[in-house]
Formats: C-alpha cells, sequence, structure tokens
C-alpha cells in the first residue's frame, strides 16, 4: 500500500525502494531512482518518477502534445492581430483552478517547489558576487492560493530583472563573477519545504509533463505576445544562471545537466512545454549540487578537528 505525508504527497522513496525488481522485466523509473548520475533532491526525484510513471503521461501526454503545440502555432497568427491583449490575473486563477483540480499532488509539489529553488539559486549568485548590491523579489510559496498572485509572470520577470541588475552592477562597479573558495550557502534550504495540503481528488490525475503541455497555450493566450515570448525565452537563462554558478564554484562539468541551451539563440515558441519541464529539471540539478556543498561544509570542521585531536 502507497503511504502519503502531511501534504498528501505519496512516500515515492518508499515505494521505489519496496518495488521488487524483476531482471526480466526492470521497471524503467526504477532504474533512474537508483541512478546518482547527477545531484538531485531524494523526495522531488522520487516524486518525479513516480509522476512520470502514471496513465496520463503514458496516454494523455503524446496526445496533448501535439494539440498543444497546434493551438500555439494558432494562437500566434491570432496575436499577429492582438498582441496586446492580456490578462494576467485571470491567467492564475485559471492555473490555480487547473493545479487544485486537475494535476496530482506531486505535481504541484514539484512546481511550488521549483519556485522556491529558483528563488534560493538567485539569492545564492548575488550572495557570492563580492560587492554587488541589487534588488531581489524572492518568491517563497508554501500553497496553491500564492499562485494566484501572479506567480508565474513574476518568476520569469526576476530571472530577467537578475540578470540586468546584476551585471549592470558589476558593470559599474568594475567588478565580475570569480571562483570563491568558500561559498556563502546560507540561504540555501537543505531540508524539506513545507507546504500546504494538496488536494487529491478523483479528478487530480494530470501528471507535470501533461499539465505543463496543456497549460502552455493557455499561457500564451491570456499574456500580450512580448510577455508570452519573454517567458518562453526565460527558460533558455537556465544556461546563463548555470555559468555563474559554475563560475562561483570553479566547476564547469557541473553544466553537464543543462539543457535548454544559451539564450544568445532563442529557440521557438511551440516547444516552450517541453522545455520548461527541463527548466524543471535544471534547477532541481543545481540546487541539489549547492544542498551537496552546504552539507559537505558542515561536515569538514569536524573531520578538521577529528584530525586535530588525533
Amino acid at each position: 500500500m502507497v503511504h502519503r505525508n502531511e501534504m498528501n504527497v505519496v512516500n515515492s522513496i518508499e515505494y521505489f525502494e519496496q518495488l521488487e525488481h524483476n531482471p526480466k522485466d526492470p521497471n524503467p523509473w526504477q532504474a533512474l531512482f537508483w541512478d546518482r548520475s547527477i545531484p538531485f533532491n531524494p523526495t522531488s526525484k522520487a516524486a518525479f518518477l513516480y509522476d512520470s510513471q502514471t496513465r496520463s503521461r503514458q496516454f494523455i501526454l503524446p496526445v496533448a502534445r501535439v494539440v498543444c503545440r497546434l493551438t500555439i502555432m494558432f494562437i500566434q497568427l491570432i496575436k499577429l492581430l492582438i498582441p496586446n491583449m492580456a490578462f494576467p490575473k485571470f491567467l492564475h486563477k485559471c492555473l490555480y483552478w487547473g493545479m487544485k483540480y486537475w494535476i496530482t499532488p506531486e505535481a504541484n509539489y514539484l512546481i511550488l517547489r521549483h519556485f522556491n529553488l529558483g528563488s534560493e539559486v538567485l539569492q545564492f549568485i548575488k550572495e557570492n558576487v563580492l560587492g554587488v548590491d541589487i534588488t531581489m523579489n524572492p518568491l517563497k510559496p508554501t500553497r496553491l492560493e500564492d499562485v494566484k498572485d501572479n506567480l508565474f509572470l513574476n518568476h520569469d520577470l526576476n530571472l530577467f530583472n537578475f540578470v540586468i541588475r546584476l551585471n549592470k552592477d558589476m558593470q559599474q562597479k568594475g567588478i565580475s563573477i570569480k571562483p570563491v573558495k568558500y561559498p556563502d550557502l546560507s540561504c540555501i534550504t537543505v531540508g524539506e519545504f513545507k507546504f500546504e495540503k494538496f488536494r487529491n481528488g478523483f479528478t487530480n490525475i494530470l501528471d507535470l509533463s501533461t499539465a505543463i503541455e496543456m497549460f502552455t497555450p493557455i499561457y500564451q493566450l491570456l499574456l500580450t505576445d512580448k510577455d508570452f515570448w519573454r517567458a518562453s525565452n526565460s527558460l533558455q537563462l537556465d544556461e546563463t544562471i548555470g555559468l555563474y554558478a559554475a563560475t562561483i564554484l570553479n566547476s564547469p562539468e557541473k553544466l553537464v545537466a543543462l539543457n535548454n541551451k544559451h539564450p544568445m539563440i532563442p529557440l521557438t515558441t511551440w516547444s516552450a512545454g517541453f522545455r520548461l519541464t527541463l527548466h524543471g529539471l535544471s534547477t532541481e540539478v543545481l540546487h541539489a549540487l549547492l544542498v551537496d556543498l552546504k552539507k559537505a561544509q558542515k561536515e569538514k570542521p569536524l573531520v578538521m578537528e577529528e584530525s586535530t585531536g588525533s
């Protein structure tokens, strides 16, 4: 029997650990669960893999992806005529309603977690570029109701505003991003984020990837053409943010899990849904890397004390 925690999210770690391994018919998601080739928070990784093996992803996603991408192309034609039509408040009410009543608890957990991770990663970069003093707008949602406050749109704006403010401030002060021997990781959360309990009704069946594909054309329709293009292009800032972090950590090899490519060559909007899933993966990996480093920093003084005592 699958148990759920206080957030109504399946104890996915327990699920995969107790899943029987059949060498003649190995479970691909179980293989990825045990794989440790990239850093990843164990709970969120298990939740992502559990959500990925649902019937929704297997049967609904292939159809939804085709229909939604054709819809994006059709809406693009509409936006040629009315490019400035926008209803951001209504959009986020639709997103909230869809998340609450149609998305699995595991997908909602991963979505709210993503905003928290993104805010911490940006704060980490700011804290480790010595001399920089810029305005930040951290997004730390703890419940689905927080989505109504233009959460998705503000997330996109945060990324671009951060890059602009950071680089303008560095240029004005004549400084640059450099490797930091002992980076400040005080802003990085090691444990779990606490979220309000997610609904788990009979309609909460859509997995994360399917939900993202379905929400993308709605996002496009209810924002201005400029806002949607900016939101789509923001996904490629994974490469930019990753380069900043890799420079601070002096570890360029850590960029291996970034797949959205550099924003200097923007990709088309029709694949925004898939790239949004990649964006979530990149953020999880980068944050997990910082968590591992923070744990190592805490353990290092203990090791030094033991060696000194001996």
